[in-house]
């Protein structure tokens, strides 16, 4: 239903852009949050994510909800990426590193 009013609408692309907008938006300060609080290990989690959002995504039937969860994937995916770049980001002093990892920082 709220799929054929997007199409009817002319509105299904920018509905996509801005969820995607979105989602990479709280991807940012996930990023941040679990290269602080887990470091790089984190990465295992969003590839978890990204695999589970990618498969579940080939067996949605809506096109919106098949599209964000292939955005939530990939994102997830990318996130691994941006972990380890965090942790250059922390060892540069660009932000804050957790007191309780601080030794495996140096």
């Amino acid at each position: 239903m709220i799929e054929n009013f997007l199409s009817s609408h002319g509105l299904y692309g920018i509905t996509v852009g801005a969820l995607t907008f979105l989602v990479i938006g709280v991807f940012h300060p996930i990023v941040i949050k679990a290269e602080y609080y887990f470091g790089t290990r984190s990465w295992w989690g969003f590839l978890l994510l990204g695999i589970v959002c990618l498969v579940l995504s080939i067996f949605t039937r809506s096109t919106l909800g098949a599209t964000l969860l292939g955005v939530v994937g990939f994102s997830s995916l990318w996130s691994i990426l941006e972990v380890f770049e965090q942790k250059k980001r922390v060892e540069k002093g660009w932000f804050p590193t957790n007191p309780k990892r601080a030794s495996k920082h140096k």
